[in-house]
């Protein structure tokens, strides 16, 4: 991938693009996403918690770490690849776990795994996804592939879950802390606008074992019951780092905290057990004026060796912020939302594409800036403005 950029902006500049009907700016990808979505879909994907200023800030607050360009280097070839739990992969990106896909694109998680597969990105599958893990694994058995974990009231679904992930070949358990509940989502309120309650996003519950044991009547005979039910264990208010210490007795899978965002507890995820972190406030969707990722996440590797894998989510919108992240000792970034733009306008493909975006934008922006590799940033090119 030495001349990725490059060969990007040549077949668009060459009319060798066969994607050209497809936008290239993330702002044109989020505006016919809006058009392809009704309200309460749109309001789901983009709302976020209270004032939204968490969200705002995740992406404001990029602007003030600047980036020092070095040059006179030899650029030429770049490599922006990187080694995640021992596994080499194309590129420091991955899929974040986003939930309930069957509102966005009619082929759902099908789509973003697929452009994942395609892409040769790792692609996390939400416990709340409208397709089964199992029925994604079917279908990509090869891909990198992680899955997600709401920590609900139940336990033994719980431990089922992470169990038929195993089973069905997905590599990592990513445990999602920061949703105990939902958040404040003025849009989702606004809109009246819960997807659960249609039965959307509980495919991985009524197709688990200790789930429908706790039924009176199959789903397939009393759906309504069993989004009830659904509703009842999907989070759990009391989960504490003491059941998080009994998941880690359930696999020998590499074990994610995601939704942290400081050293303590990213000291305390590391004493529990856990083989990495994810430095994310779930793109702003709980917390209303929360710290941005990228701040918690530059307090959280300055001056200190993070002894497991550090991810980070909630900001990423170009291959600068991506570049930051990474500077700052982050090891891979996830994307989320501007992946789920992608979605609504052209399903996998779209995806697709803006992968490919992504990839070629940071592919050009290492080489302006004079660095060869992903493992050559270092905070010494990170430059942070104080207001």
């Amino acid at each position: 991938m030495t001349q990725f950029g490059i060969d990007f902006q040549l077949r668009v500049y060459t009319g060798m693009d066969e994607n050209s009907d497809l936008p290239v700016s993330l702002e044109d990808w989020r505006n016919a996403a809006r058009k392809a979505l009704k309200d309460g879909p749109w309001g789901y994907i983009e709302g976020a918690a209270g004032s939204e200023d968490t969200m705002a800030e995740n992406i404001r607050a990029f602007s003030r770490y600047r980036i020092r360009p070095r040059y006179l280097h030899n650029v030429e070839e770049r490599n922006q690849s990187v080694t995640i739990f021992g596994k080499k992969q194309d590129s420091p990106f991955i899929l974040a776990p986003i939930g309930v896909q069957s509102i966005i694109h009619r082929d759902a998680e099908y789509a973003s795994a697929g452009a994942a597969a395609s892409m040769h990105v790792p692609y996390i599958l939400s416990t709340v996804s409208s397709v089964s893990m199992e029925d994604i694994a079917k279908k990509y058995p090869e891909s990198e592939k992680w899955f997600q974990l709401y920590p609900g009231r139940d336990e033994n679904i719980m431990k089922s879950m992470v169990k038929r992930a195993e089973v069905s070949g997905y590599h990592a358990i990513v445990v999602t802390v920061d949703t105990t509940m939902l958040g404040w989502r003025e849009q989702d309120l606004r809109n009246a606008y819960l997807p659960f309650l249609q039965g959307e996003g509980i495919a991985n519950y009524i197709s688990d074992p200790e789930f429908r044991k706790r039924l009176d009547k199959p789903p397939e005979e009393d759906i309504n019951s069993a989004i009830e039910e659904f509703l009842m264990v999907y989070v759990n208010p009391a989960f504490s780092w003491s059941d998080f210490r009994k998941i880690r007795g359930w696999t020998d899978l590499p074990l994610i905290v995601k939704g942290i965002s400081s050293w303590e507890d990213v000291n305390a995820a590391i004493k529990y057990g856990a083989d990495g972190v994810v430095i994310s406030n779930h793109g702003g969707r709980q917390v209303d004026g929360a710290i941005s990722t990228i701040e918690a996440l530059d307090e959280v590797t300055d001056n200190r060796n993070v002894s497991c894998t550090v991810l980070f989510d909630s900001g990423i919108r170009h291959g600068s912020d991506a570049m930051k992240a990474l500077a700052l000792g982050a090891d891979a970034v996830l994307i989320g939302r501007p992946y789920c733009y992608a979605m609504a306008v052209a399903g996998q493909r779209g995806i697709e594409r803006y992968i490919g975006e992504l990839k070629a934008e940071l592919d050009l922006q290492m080489a302006l800036a004079g660095y060869e590799s992903v493992t050559s940033l270092s905070r010494r090119m990170i430059f942070k403005k104080h207001q």
